[in-house]
Parts: structure tokens; sequence; C-alpha cells
């Protein structure tokens, strides 16, 4: 049975969260369809300038993402920290980017004196824009339904664009959250859209391999409008950060590279060889891991995480039982 997103998404059982969200019709969200013989592939930018935006204004940080033909992935993590330590003002700011406030706030910020009553209601209305731009719910519906409104006016009609409400899978420890990534950063591939991580437009793995190219030879920077999302950190050497995932970049890499030359037919024999050492450290299934990463490879439903974690985010929401509880005794040590 549907349950209330409120009691799926909460900050006390994780901060981090695999989103996605599918079109509805036969309209594609991007790529090519050959029904209508039209070319829906700029669309895919709709999205990444509308998650540029997005990332600027919500206290939300975008891990991962991969944008496909006809749905797309995100992995969020939400920083509460950053939503507490904002001010006042920053939440106006933040909040009136995207939309246009109530006329009280508006003589707020022209200056107006306001008697007692008005400001305590202002205060009100910003602590409320402060829970709003942690709250992933809210995020998800400002990137939907600016999408669905662009792409209504250019298919000329009216109705629902998207597949009702858009899924969440709480990723309850850093092997979920490893895993998930992974799965999401290799969708390209396995759709065969990609034969390579570097290759894979419109991820977030692409993005980062860009982006290091860029700092890395400074001399073929060329001069580009393109402006990329802001992406959550991965771990530095010799530091150790709350704001940072919890593993470093090369191994990330390393992990994704190997996984999408593993989910190969032809490439099974070679990679064996090539065990990325983080699968070794974490304890990792190296057999249930290649499983995973395969098409309908992720078999959690609302939550993904060790047995043990996934049995006590089952008894803080009031369930028996959590799809995917039996595959994460295969996948994950305890």
């Amino acid at each position: 049975m549907t349950r209330a997103r409120e009691q799926q998404i909460c900050c006390e059982d994780t901060p981090y969260y695999h989103c996605i969200a599918r079109c509805v019709r036969r309209a594609f969200l991007c790529g090519y369809d050959s029904y209508s013989n039209r070319n829906f592939e700029h669309r895919r930018q709709w999205v990444i300038d509308r998650l540029v935006e997005l990332d600027k204004t919500f206290c939300i940080d975008i891990c991962a993402y991969a944008i496909m033909s006809n749905h797309y992935h995100l992995v969020l993590y939400i920083n509460k920290d950053l939503a507490e330590e904002i001010t006042d003002d920053e939440v106006i700011e933040r909040w009136m980017y995207l939309f246009t406030g109530p006329d009280l706030i508006q003589r707020f910020i022209a200056g107006e004196v306001l008697s007692k009553e008005q400001l305590s209601l202002i205060t009100e209305t910003v602590e409320k824009w402060r829970r709003r731009l942690q709250d992933i719910s809210w995020f998800m519906r400002c990137l939907n339904e600016h999408v669905a409104r662009l792409s209504n006016f250019e298919d000329q009609c009216k109705g629902r664009f998207w597949e009702g409400r858009f899924k969440s899978q709480a990723l309850l420890d850093e092997h979920a959250l490893l895993t998930c990534m992974a799965y999401v950063e290799l969708n390209p591939i396995r759709a065969q859209m990609a034969n390579s991580p570097e290759d894979s437009d419109y991820t977030s793995i692409k993005q980062r391999i860009d982006q290091r190219h860029l700092t890395t030879r400074p001399t073929m920077v060329v001069e580009s409008s393109v402006e990329y999302i802001q992406l959550k950190e991965f771990l530095r050497k010799g530091e150790y950060l709350k704001s940072q995932l919890p593993f470093s970049f090369p191994d990330y890499l390393l992990l994704v590279d190997w996984s999408g030359r593993a989910i190969r037919d032809d490439k099974r024999g070679v990679i064996k060889q090539e065990l990325p050492p983080i699968l070794c450290r974490l304890g990792i299934d190296e057999d249930s891991w290649i499983k995973a990463m395969q098409p309908k490879g992720n078999r959690f439903s609302r939550a993904m995480g060790c047995c043990d974690r996934l049995r006590a985010y089952a008894k803080a929401i009031n369930v028996s039982w959590i799809k995917g509880t039996a595959f994460s005794a295969k996948i994950f040590p305890n």
C-alpha cells in the first residue's frame, strides 16, 4: 500500500535518498521517438539546467544523476546542517529565487516598517520555507513541474506528464549508497546508450570526469557557457568530513568502470583479476554486486542497506517486512 511521503523520508533514518521519476504516455522525456519521428534529445538539457538552479536554491546536495529516455535517477543528500545555518535573509533570497512570495515579504524586503504581529508572521513564513528548502518532495516538485510545463508546451497538449508521484528509496548506510550510485551511473551502459562511463552523456560520472580534465589540463580549456551541477564531493585523502561522500573518487571510478565491463558477457573472463579494493574493504560479495548492477538488479523497494539497518528502518516506519532483506543478506555484510 502507498505510504505518505513524510513516512518514507526522514533525516533521522538517513540523509541519502534515491529518487526516480518516469514519464507517462508514449511521448519521450528525451531521445528519439521512432513512432512520432521526433527527437527530444534537447530535453535532457532542460533537466540539467533546472537541477543547476535547484542545487543553488535548496539545502539538498546532488550525489549522482542519470537522465535516460523516459525517466531519470537522482541520488540526493538532505543537508540539514546547511538548512539550520543559513540566515533568515538567505532563506528568503533562496525561496524567492523560485517563487514570488507574499506581499508582506515583499514589503519586508523593501524596508517598510512593519508591526510586531506582521514580523511574527514573517518569522513563521521563513521557518516554513526553511523546512521546505530541505524537503525532497518540494525539490522534486520544482523539478518535475518545470519540465512538464516545457514539454506540454512543446507537445501542444495538456495533462499529466509524469507517472504519479516520484519513487523514493532510503539509502541506510554507505554500502547502499555506493551500490545505488553505481547502479545509477551504469544506466546508460546497461541500456546500450553508451560504451563506457566517460561516454555516458547526462550522467554525474561523466560530469565529474569532464570537470577533472578541465582542472588537470588547463591549457585545453575553451570558453564555454555550460554550467555544471555542483555535485557533492568525494572523500579527500587525509581528511574525513561529514559533508563528503564516504569514499574516494578514484576508488569509485575504478568500481564503476569495472562494473560496467562486468555486465558485458564478452568481458567476464578478465574482470576477475581487477576486483576493486573498495568491494573488499566493505565486504560486498562480488557475484551479488554484479547481479545488482544488471537491469532490474535493484531488488530493494523503499529502502536499501544491510539487514540490521533494514530491520531497524522497518520498525521505525511501522512495517513488518521490507522487500530486499533476503538479497541484502547476500550482497552486504552486517
